[in-house]
Protein backbone atom coordinates (compact mmCIF):
# COMPACT_ATOMS: atom_id res chain seq x y z
CA UNK A 1 0.00 0.00 0.00
CA UNK A 2 1.53 3.61 -0.75
CA UNK A 3 1.71 5.89 1.40
CA UNK A 4 -0.46 8.87 1.26
CA UNK A 5 -0.50 12.41 2.52
CA UNK A 6 -3.40 14.11 4.65
CA UNK A 7 -3.96 17.58 3.16
CA UNK A 8 -6.70 20.12 4.35
CA UNK A 9 -6.84 23.78 3.75
CA UNK A 10 -6.91 27.49 5.30
CA UNK A 11 -10.55 26.78 6.25
CA UNK A 12 -9.34 24.52 9.03
CA UNK A 13 -7.96 26.39 11.11
CA UNK A 14 -5.92 23.98 12.29
CA UNK A 15 -2.02 26.06 14.29
CA UNK A 16 1.04 24.39 13.57
CA UNK A 17 1.73 22.73 16.22
CA UNK A 18 -1.21 20.34 15.89
CA UNK A 19 -0.36 20.06 11.74
CA UNK A 20 2.89 19.62 12.78
CA UNK A 21 2.44 16.49 15.13
CA UNK A 22 0.12 14.78 12.70
CA UNK A 23 1.95 14.92 9.57
CA UNK A 24 -0.89 17.52 7.63
CA UNK A 25 -0.17 19.76 5.17
CA UNK A 26 -2.57 22.34 4.32
CA UNK A 27 -3.45 24.65 0.83
CA UNK A 28 -3.50 28.20 1.07
CA UNK A 29 -6.90 31.00 0.53
CA UNK A 30 -6.26 34.47 0.45
CA UNK A 31 -7.68 37.37 2.33
CA UNK A 32 -8.29 40.71 0.02
CA UNK A 33 -8.39 44.17 1.94
CA UNK A 34 -6.86 47.87 1.72
CA UNK A 35 -6.36 46.78 -2.35
CA UNK A 36 -4.17 44.48 -1.49
CA UNK A 37 -3.68 40.16 -1.59
CA UNK A 38 -2.44 37.79 1.07
CA UNK A 39 -2.34 34.49 1.62
CA UNK A 40 -4.65 33.45 4.71
CA UNK A 41 -1.96 32.80 7.31
CA UNK A 42 -3.23 30.45 10.26
CA UNK A 43 0.17 30.41 11.47
CA UNK A 44 -0.18 34.05 12.12
CA UNK A 45 3.69 35.07 11.05
CA UNK A 46 1.84 37.83 8.44
CA UNK A 47 0.44 39.39 11.75
CA UNK A 48 -0.65 38.45 15.14
CA UNK A 49 -4.79 37.91 15.29
CA UNK A 50 -5.28 40.95 17.46
CA UNK A 51 -3.56 42.76 14.22
CA UNK A 52 -5.89 41.22 11.92
CA UNK A 53 -9.20 41.17 13.87
CA UNK A 54 -8.01 45.12 14.68
CA UNK A 55 -8.40 46.01 11.14
CA UNK A 56 -11.88 44.76 10.80
CA UNK A 57 -13.18 46.30 14.02
CA UNK A 58 -11.67 49.69 12.84
CA UNK A 59 -13.67 49.52 9.69
CA UNK A 60 -11.87 47.88 6.70
CA UNK A 61 -14.08 44.98 5.03
CA UNK A 62 -11.96 41.82 4.43
CA UNK A 63 -12.38 39.65 1.27
CA UNK A 64 -11.73 36.12 0.92
CA UNK A 65 -10.99 34.13 -2.27
CA UNK A 66 -11.03 30.06 -2.74
CA UNK A 67 -7.81 28.47 -3.12
CA UNK A 68 -5.81 29.33 -6.26
CA UNK A 69 -5.64 26.58 -8.64
CA UNK A 70 -2.19 26.81 -8.92
CA UNK A 71 -1.34 26.54 -4.83
CA UNK A 72 -3.56 22.98 -5.71
CA UNK A 73 -0.85 22.08 -8.21
CA UNK A 74 1.95 23.06 -6.17
CA UNK A 75 1.05 21.14 -2.91
CA UNK A 76 -0.38 17.98 -4.93
CA UNK A 77 2.94 17.84 -7.02
CA UNK A 78 4.88 18.29 -3.87
CA UNK A 79 3.36 14.91 -2.43
CA UNK A 80 2.80 13.34 -5.72
CA UNK A 81 6.72 13.85 -6.45
CA UNK A 82 7.64 12.39 -2.71
CA UNK A 83 5.89 9.03 -4.62
CA UNK A 84 2.82 9.60 -1.80
CA UNK A 85 -1.03 9.14 -2.57
CA UNK A 86 -3.41 12.28 -0.99
CA UNK A 87 -6.27 12.75 0.58
CA UNK A 88 -7.46 16.14 0.79
CA UNK A 89 -10.34 17.26 2.95
CA UNK A 90 -11.66 20.44 2.39
CA UNK A 91 -13.97 22.98 3.17
CA UNK A 92 -17.42 23.10 2.77
CA UNK A 93 -18.64 23.70 -1.31
CA UNK A 94 -21.94 25.48 0.31
CA UNK A 95 -19.24 28.18 1.38
CA UNK A 96 -16.10 27.98 -1.06
CA UNK A 97 -15.56 27.00 -3.97
CA UNK A 98 -12.16 25.49 -3.59
CA UNK A 99 -12.99 21.65 -3.64
CA UNK A 100 -14.43 22.27 -6.54
CA UNK A 101 -11.11 23.05 -8.36
CA UNK A 102 -9.34 20.69 -6.20
CA UNK A 103 -11.56 17.90 -8.01
CA UNK A 104 -10.71 19.66 -11.26
CA UNK A 105 -6.67 19.81 -10.30
CA UNK A 106 -6.66 16.24 -9.05
CA UNK A 107 -8.15 14.62 -12.08
CA UNK A 108 -5.14 16.79 -13.98
CA UNK A 109 -2.84 15.48 -11.53
CA UNK A 110 -3.54 11.55 -11.96
CA UNK A 111 -3.45 11.88 -15.62
CA UNK A 112 0.49 13.33 -15.31
CA UNK A 113 1.16 10.88 -12.50
CA UNK A 114 -0.61 7.66 -13.27
CA UNK A 115 0.41 6.34 -10.59
CA UNK A 116 -0.64 8.32 -8.17
CA UNK A 117 -3.71 8.85 -6.67
CA UNK A 118 -5.39 12.39 -5.23
CA UNK A 119 -8.82 11.73 -3.41
CA UNK A 120 -10.80 15.04 -2.76
CA UNK A 121 -13.48 15.02 0.19
CA UNK A 122 -16.11 17.63 0.28
CA UNK A 123 -16.05 18.18 4.05
CA UNK A 124 -19.37 19.97 4.25
CA UNK A 125 -17.59 21.82 7.13
CA UNK A 126 -15.47 24.60 8.13
CA UNK A 127 -13.30 26.37 11.17
CA UNK A 128 -12.49 23.37 13.66
CA UNK A 129 -15.58 21.62 12.50
CA UNK A 130 -13.29 21.17 9.44
CA UNK A 131 -10.31 20.68 11.69
CA UNK A 132 -11.39 17.98 13.97
CA UNK A 133 -12.17 15.88 11.17
CA UNK A 134 -9.10 16.08 9.78
CA UNK A 135 -7.43 15.37 13.31
CA UNK A 136 -9.22 12.37 13.18
CA UNK A 137 -8.54 11.09 9.42
CA UNK A 138 -4.62 11.50 10.71
CA UNK A 139 -5.26 9.64 14.05
CA UNK A 140 -7.55 6.62 11.85
CA UNK A 141 -4.26 6.64 9.07
CA UNK A 142 -1.93 6.26 11.95
CA UNK A 143 -3.87 3.16 13.19
CA UNK A 144 -3.57 1.73 9.74
CA UNK A 145 -6.67 2.82 7.63
CA UNK A 146 -5.88 3.06 3.92
CA UNK A 147 -6.88 6.18 1.92
CA UNK A 148 -10.16 4.66 0.14
CA UNK A 149 -11.13 3.23 3.66
CA UNK A 150 -10.27 7.06 5.08
CA UNK A 151 -12.52 8.48 2.10
CA UNK A 152 -15.23 6.17 3.24
CA UNK A 153 -15.29 6.68 6.73
CA UNK A 154 -15.03 10.62 6.11
CA UNK A 155 -18.17 10.55 4.06
CA UNK A 156 -20.39 8.40 6.33
CA UNK A 157 -19.15 10.31 9.38
CA UNK A 158 -18.52 13.97 7.93
CA UNK A 159 -21.99 15.27 9.88
CA UNK A 160 -21.07 14.04 13.12
CA UNK A 161 -18.75 16.83 13.15
CA UNK A 162 -20.95 19.26 15.27
CA UNK A 163 -20.64 23.54 15.54
CA UNK A 164 -22.59 25.84 17.76
CA UNK A 165 -21.05 29.60 17.45
CA UNK A 166 -21.72 32.90 18.54
CA UNK A 167 -21.19 36.05 17.19
CA UNK A 168 -20.94 39.74 18.79
CA UNK A 169 -22.31 41.66 16.44
CA UNK A 170 -24.37 40.26 13.39
CA UNK A 171 -22.68 42.96 11.38
CA UNK A 172 -19.98 41.10 9.49
CA UNK A 173 -22.42 38.24 8.93
CA UNK A 174 -24.15 41.16 7.53
CA UNK A 175 -21.65 42.67 5.09
CA UNK A 176 -20.15 39.14 3.97
CA UNK A 177 -23.94 38.66 2.78
CA UNK A 178 -24.99 35.85 5.39
CA UNK A 179 -28.26 37.60 6.74
CA UNK A 180 -30.41 40.33 5.65
CA UNK A 181 -29.75 43.90 6.92
CA UNK A 182 -32.79 44.19 8.38
CA UNK A 183 -32.24 40.90 10.65
CA UNK A 184 -28.55 42.55 11.86
CA UNK A 185 -30.03 45.97 12.96
CA UNK A 186 -33.06 44.32 14.80
CA UNK A 187 -30.45 41.42 16.25
CA UNK A 188 -28.15 44.50 17.28
CA UNK A 189 -30.68 46.42 18.70
CA UNK A 190 -32.67 44.33 20.84
CA UNK A 191 -29.19 42.03 21.68
CA UNK A 192 -30.57 38.74 20.27
CA UNK A 193 -27.56 36.25 19.39
CA UNK A 194 -28.06 33.49 16.85
CA UNK A 195 -26.59 30.11 17.64
CA UNK A 196 -24.98 29.29 14.50
CA UNK A 197 -24.48 25.39 13.36
CA UNK A 198 -23.31 24.07 10.18
CA UNK A 199 -26.30 22.57 8.88
CA UNK A 200 -26.41 19.49 7.29
CA UNK A 201 -25.67 20.78 3.15
CA UNK A 202 -22.59 22.66 4.75
CA UNK A 203 -23.89 26.38 5.28
CA UNK A 204 -24.41 28.41 8.25
CA UNK A 205 -27.54 28.57 9.70
CA UNK A 206 -28.82 30.30 12.49
CA UNK A 207 -30.68 27.51 14.60
CA UNK A 208 -31.29 28.92 17.53
CA UNK A 209 -31.43 32.74 19.35
CA UNK A 210 -30.02 33.37 22.72
CA UNK A 211 -31.11 36.89 24.72
CA UNK A 212 -27.26 38.51 25.02
CA UNK A 213 -23.86 37.26 25.26
CA UNK A 214 -24.01 34.99 28.61
CA UNK A 215 -27.27 33.76 27.19
CA UNK A 216 -25.66 32.58 24.06
CA UNK A 217 -22.66 30.43 25.99
CA UNK A 218 -25.66 28.98 27.94
CA UNK A 219 -27.66 28.33 25.21
CA UNK A 220 -24.08 26.79 23.68
CA UNK A 221 -23.42 24.44 26.51
CA UNK A 222 -27.48 23.32 26.63
CA UNK A 223 -27.58 22.36 22.85
CA UNK A 224 -24.19 20.31 23.25
CA UNK A 225 -25.36 18.22 26.12
CA UNK A 226 -28.15 17.01 24.15
CA UNK A 227 -25.87 16.15 21.07
CA UNK A 228 -22.44 15.39 22.26
CA UNK A 229 -21.37 11.61 21.88
CA UNK A 230 -19.12 9.77 23.78
CA UNK A 231 -17.63 12.78 25.36
CA UNK A 232 -15.62 11.01 28.01
CA UNK A 233 -13.28 9.80 24.52
CA UNK A 234 -13.04 13.14 23.12
CA UNK A 235 -11.93 16.81 23.17
CA UNK A 236 -13.98 19.17 22.31
CA UNK A 237 -12.26 22.41 20.69
CA UNK A 238 -13.02 26.13 21.19
CA UNK A 239 -12.10 28.41 18.57
CA UNK A 240 -12.22 32.44 19.15
CA UNK A 241 -11.92 35.15 16.99
CA UNK A 242 -9.55 37.62 19.17
CA UNK A 243 -11.88 37.41 22.64
CA UNK A 244 -9.70 35.10 24.66
CA UNK A 245 -11.86 35.67 27.90
CA UNK A 246 -15.08 34.65 26.72
CA UNK A 247 -13.72 31.91 24.99
CA UNK A 248 -12.23 30.51 28.18
CA UNK A 249 -15.25 31.29 30.09
CA UNK A 250 -16.81 28.98 27.89
CA UNK A 251 -14.81 26.19 27.86
CA UNK A 252 -15.01 25.82 31.93
CA UNK A 253 -18.67 26.17 31.16
CA UNK A 254 -18.26 23.08 29.01
CA UNK A 255 -16.00 21.59 31.45
CA UNK A 256 -18.86 21.40 34.19
CA UNK A 257 -21.61 20.48 32.19
CA UNK A 258 -19.74 18.05 29.88
CA UNK A 259 -17.73 15.45 30.86
CA UNK A 260 -15.30 15.34 28.35
CA UNK A 261 -11.66 14.23 27.91
CA UNK A 262 -10.23 18.03 27.48
CA UNK A 263 -11.39 21.85 25.98
CA UNK A 264 -8.49 22.73 23.35
CA UNK A 265 -8.76 26.40 22.89
CA UNK A 266 -7.64 28.07 19.88
CA UNK A 267 -7.88 31.13 17.16
CA UNK A 268 -10.54 31.47 14.06
CA UNK A 269 -8.04 31.86 11.47
CA UNK A 270 -8.46 34.64 9.01
CA UNK A 271 -11.03 33.55 6.02
CA UNK A 272 -13.63 32.28 8.66
CA UNK A 273 -13.20 35.47 10.82
CA UNK A 274 -13.17 37.64 7.66
CA UNK A 275 -17.21 36.62 7.68
CA UNK A 276 -18.45 36.18 11.17
CA UNK A 277 -15.50 39.45 12.82
CA UNK A 278 -14.17 39.50 15.86
CA UNK A 279 -15.46 38.21 19.15
CA UNK A 280 -16.56 35.18 17.24
CA UNK A 281 -16.72 32.34 19.89
CA UNK A 282 -17.66 28.19 18.67
CA UNK A 283 -17.33 25.16 19.88
CA UNK A 284 -16.67 22.17 17.76
CA UNK A 285 -17.06 18.52 18.64
CA UNK A 286 -18.57 15.39 17.68
CA UNK A 287 -21.43 14.29 18.41
CA UNK A 288 -25.36 12.81 16.26
CA UNK A 289 -25.35 13.27 13.13
CA UNK A 290 -26.55 16.65 11.85
CA UNK A 291 -29.58 16.12 9.51
CA UNK A 292 -31.33 20.02 10.27
CA UNK A 293 -31.15 21.60 6.53
CA UNK A 294 -31.44 25.23 6.84
CA UNK A 295 -33.75 27.89 5.24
Amino acid sequence: MRDYAIITDSCSDLPTEIRADLGVDYARMNVVYDGKEYYADIDWKLYSPTEYFNIMRKGTRITTTQVPTEEYVRIFEKYLNEGKDIIYIGCSSALSGSVNTACVVAKEMMEKYPEGKVVCVDSLRSCYGLGILVIKAAELKLGGMSLDELSDWLENNKLTANQLGAVDTLDYLKRAGRVKASAAFFGNVFGVKPIIISDAHGNNYAAKKAKGRKGSFTEIVNMMKETIVDPENQTVYVAHADCLEDAKFLAEEIKKAVNCKDVYIGYIGPIIGASTGPGTVAAYYFGKEVTIVGE
